[in-house]
């Protein structure tokens, strides 16, 4: 704390935020409309200290303070019109976060004083005179030095990429390999347990849901939940508190960064789910508690009918207004921390469409996609698009940059129509899994510019794909009206458990239908943490509030068959380069091969014809690619294998004997796999070039090519 009366020197109005030299802390924080910016202090006590801040440049206050050290908690006080009408509201009994506050002391819960309003007779809105600082948490002043030891970035090749899809708290709260206390946290991530079983199953990126600080919510606190899933930022450069370990000895800024380190010592890159979209504070009738208290009419987009109202593309009140400079500034300078200071790998960009609307709310109008293209740090990261919003003309798959890859959500729905039995679905599964060439080939992309999945944290698990045809979603207090409204699969036509021994065979095959599928497809596939051991959410397919059992991982039912299954297909994807190709199939024999790089085949053997892809009712198909044809080095600069693949996808209920193509394309074929079977493994027998290969009703059959 300050001596008393110590007068602030004017500091620097960059960088922003509350920046340590060592000697004192410069503070620096943007506000466009405001009529005054107040630092305010806090002792061990909470007793506060308030300093004007009366040096003011290109909108932005400053103020250096002497003698101020690492751990010092503050927030702002910002002073101004409230006046809903113009977009303002600000309101100084509110205390406000420091956008750019790298640690907040706790985590923030929900207290009415956070509202900014209150409403007067005759419903008139007026500013709350209700002091907030006592309800809320307080940003820290931090030391960013920490010892990486060596830390290198995996740099793993997209084409080489299999990303894992987990929730910090989710993947270790049941773990029994965890220490107790560390369980939930970044530390428990970071434990062998974990990352060896991640290593051994084989992926090369865990994508983390967000690990942003999160605000509170008014609705899920008065139902006594949270918002588990933390798509609802308020500090975009702090990690959540929630998520750190109760060790007094290590920040959770350090152990963010000691998690971090362990998992690129194994080889393992950090993908964040990040939400720029949006912020936690709602809609205009939500709390304030950062950006709507510093500068509402800047920091958020406003209905250009009623600036009293927010645009809201995301479905959660909200939406961050990035065509203004200085909040463009905020995000790119937060995308940049967390590359350069906490050296994660790459970025999941949540309803990313809404980050490019532009002033009329057009697709592609805003900075931010040029901004990310000539970054120096960001444009060699992994940039990753979810490509739709729910504003109109929300849905932009294939429509983002050349350097960005895109959650592909036609391969979702086309695999999952094709393996309910759907009609008129096979020549767009064929498109889905030689990587989508219909969406990205034209503009120069590979294969990998799709982020393949059949499942991911917004819908249901794999497990309650092939179990649920309606949501069960009562546990979150909306009457189950929250969520997908199907499930888009084929449930074997009994709803939820199930102790019929034909019933639960057939899922089990259907879950090995859907990773086998998404294994050997081209393109960069997306493992949601648990499938691959059965996790199930009891048919909940929106479980954002389930902080609970629900949500979290049951390592204790853990299904020892599927886990081998699925480490056994990442193996054979890493293995054979043919089926994680870095260039699209032409349909034709490559140069100095006399066999074509990809043939489609019906049953009876004979290659598919434009008339054949046109049946509505066909649901068998046979694929062919050819290892031979692949001129690509492993990254260590060996040969791939060139085994050639002849595979079966057989989406009928009922068995099928399909016909293997003729001898040109091979002689002598052997299985190793058929989903029918709980384990993966070679068959003994050998099938000759045309012979008849049985597959069953809701299978896919494997076959390797034998020289």
């Amino acid at each position: 704390m300050p001596k008393k009366n110590h007068e602030p020197l004017p500091g620097a109005h960059a960088p922003l935020g509350a920046t340590w030299d060592g000697a004192g802390v410069n503070f620096a924080i943007f506000s466009e409309h405001a009529a005054g910016v107040t630092l305010c202090l806090f002792d061990d006590a909470d007793a506060e200290t308030r300093i004007a801040l009366a040096d003011r440049i290109e909108h932005v206050w400053h103020a250096y303070i002497e003698g101020l050290h690492p751990g010092q908690r503050y927030g702002y006080r910002v002073a101004g019109a409230y006046d809903p009408a113009a977009g303002h509201r600000f309101n100084p009994a509110k205390l406000l976060l420091d956008p750019y506050a790298r640690l907040l002391d706790r985590e923030p819960e929900w207290n009415e004083a956070m509202l900014g309003y209150r409403v007067g007779a005759r419903g008139a809105i007026r500013p709350s005179n209700v002091d907030s600082a006592a309800s809320m948490p307080k940003c820290v002043v931090t030391d960013p030095s920490f010892d990486w030891d060596a830390d290198r970035n995996p740099r793993t090749p997209w084409a080489d990429t299999i990303i894992y899809e987990a929730h910090v708290k989710g993947m270790t709260a049941l773990h029994p390999e965890v220490p107790a206390e560390l369980r939930g946290t970044y530390a428990g991530l970071a434990t062998p347990a974990v990352i060896g079983y991640l290593a051994s199953l084989g992926v090369t990126a865990i994508e983390l849901l967000p690990v942003h600080q999160t605000g509170p919510e008014r609705m899920l606190h008065h139902a006594g939940l949270s918002n588990y899933w933390g798509y609802n930022t308020v500090g975009f450069f702090a990690p959540a508190i929630r998520f750190a370990s109760p060790r007094e000895e290590i920040s959770p800024i350090a152990e963010f960064k000691s998690m971090v380190r362990a998992f690129h010592r194994a080889g393992i890159e950090v993908i964040l789910d990040v939400v720029y979209n949006h912020t936690g504070e709602g809609n205009q009738t939500g709390p304030t508690i950062c950006f709507r208290g510093i500068d509402n009419a800047a920091y958020y987009r406003l209905r250009r009918d009623d600036r009293r109202l927010t645009e809201d593309f995301t479905g959660t009140g909200n939406s961050l207004n990035l065509i203004h400079p200085r909040v463009l500034q905020l995000v790119m300078d937060s995308l940049r921390y967390w590359v350069l200071e906490m050296h994660v790998d790459g970025f999941r960009f949540d309803l990313a469409t809404t980050l490019a609307r532009g002033p009329q709310g057009e697709f592609g109008g805003s900075a931010f996609l040029a901004a990310i293209a000539q970054d120096p740090v960001l444009a060699k990261v992994k940039l990753i698009a979810e490509p739709w919003d729910i504003g109109e003309g929300g849905y932009r798959v294939a429509q983002f940059p050349v350097n960005w890859k895109e959650w592909n959500g036609k391969f979702r729905d086309s695999v999952r129509d094709f393996w309910r039995g759907a009609s008129y679905t096979m020549g767009e599964f064929a498109s889905r899994i030689t990587g989508s060439s219909d969406l990205y080939q034209a503009d120069s992309r590979a294969p990998q510019a799709s982020i393949n999945f059949v499942s991911a944290h917004d819908g249901f698990t794999l497990a309650d794909l092939v179990s649920y045809n309606e949501k069960h979603n009562e546990a979150n207090g909306e009457d189950n009206h929250d969520g997908e409204s199907h499930n888009r699969s084929w449930n074997c036509g009994v709803e939820g458990p199930s102790h019929d021994p034909a019933v639960l065979a057939t899922r089990e095959q259907q879950k090995r239908n859907f990773l086998a599928t998404l294994m050997l497809a081209q393109g960069v596939p997306m493992l949601l943490a648990g499938d691959e051991i059965g996790r199930t959410q009891n048919g909940n397919n929106n479980a954002y509030s389930q902080d609970n059992r629900t949500s979290w991982i049951d390592w204790a039912s853990a299904d020892p068959n599927l886990l081998d299954f699925t480490r056994r297909l990442i193996q054979l994807r890493r293995r054979h380069r043919v089926f994680r190709r870095r260039g699209w199939f032409t349909g034709r024999p490559p140069k100095g091969a006399r066999v074509k790089d990809l043939a489609w085949f019906r049953p009876d053997g004979a290659e598919m014809t434009a008339e054949d892809w046109g049946v509505g009712y066909a649901k068998t198909l046979g694929m062919f690619v050819n290892g031979r044809a692949i001129r690509e080095r492993n990254r260590d600069g060996s040969t791939p294998s060139d085994d050639s693949f002849f595979l079966i996808f057989n989406a009928y209920q009922e068995p099928m004997e399909f016909r293997l193509p003729a001898r040109s394309f091979g002689n002598r074929w052997v299985v190793i796999l058929d989903t029918t079977q709980p384990t993966m493994s070679e068959s003994k027998r050998i099938h000759s070039g045309g012979e008849e290969v049985h597959a069953a009703g809701h299978s896919t059959v494997i076959l390797r090519r034998l020289p």
